[in-house]
């Protein structure tokens, strides 16, 4: 996990933050996800959410504005930093760099999400477990995994290596944790999944 923080705490020194990239960019990460992903989290003032892997924050500051609570957790400490100026004028949010797998949270959400993170992810049953457990009933889960299947990611600077998502495991993840896939769909770029914690009688 070290190694996935320095990488990141990297792309901050070399200024690397979405949040504050021109509008052309901005349209080509949302092929990974974009609005249409976001609408999915059926998101209101009551609701408590939770992104894994927030990074500096390019799809949080889309996401606070509409809910009660938002966390956001990451491994990298300058990341985390980045994304606190950047969300700065958000009062209903927390930011804390930790690993999700590792944190003991105090709360239940709403909503949790990820988009781009669960290839860092080896243990991806462990992790869509804890999904399960951390969500309220009727509770929304919204996970967009890479189509590319590279074990490393390479920017020059960093190399380091990667857990590839593959579409089939991770739908599988998601019914061995109880939850209930509700629908699937692909962007470009990603393969999207979309679950809820249903009552269990």
């Amino acid at each position: 996990m070290n190694d996935i923080a320095k990488h990141y705490d990297i792309l901050i020194d070399l200024n690397n933050d979405p949040v504050h990239d021109p509008e052309p960019l901005r349209a080509y990460m949302d092929k990974w996800d974009g609005q249409e992903f976001i609408d999915k989290l059926h998101l209101d003032e009551t609701k408590s959410v939770l992104e894994i892997g927030v990074g500096t924050g390019r799809l949080a500051v889309r996401v606070a504005s509409f809910c009660n609570r938002f966390t956001g957790v990451d491994l990298s400490a300058k990341t985390i930093e980045r994304a606190k100026e950047n969300m700065k004028s958000f009062q209903n949010a927390v930011l804390i760099c930790d690993d999700f797998l590792e944190i003991d949270f105090q709360e239940r959400f709403d909503v949790i999400y990820s988009s781009l993170t669960f290839m860092h992810i080896k243990e991806k049953q462990k992790a869509v477990c804890k999904v399960f457990d951390l969500l309220n009933k009727d509770g929304i889960f919204a996970l967009s995994v890479d189509k590319n299947r590279n074990d490393i990611i390479d920017i020059g600077e960093s190399v380091i290596s990667v857990f590839p998502d593959n579409p089939d495991e991770i739908k599988c993840c998601i019914e061995n944790a109880g939850l209930i896939l509700t629908e699937m769909y692909e962007t470009e770029f990603a393969h999207i999944f979309i679950a809820k914690k249903e009552d269990i009688i």
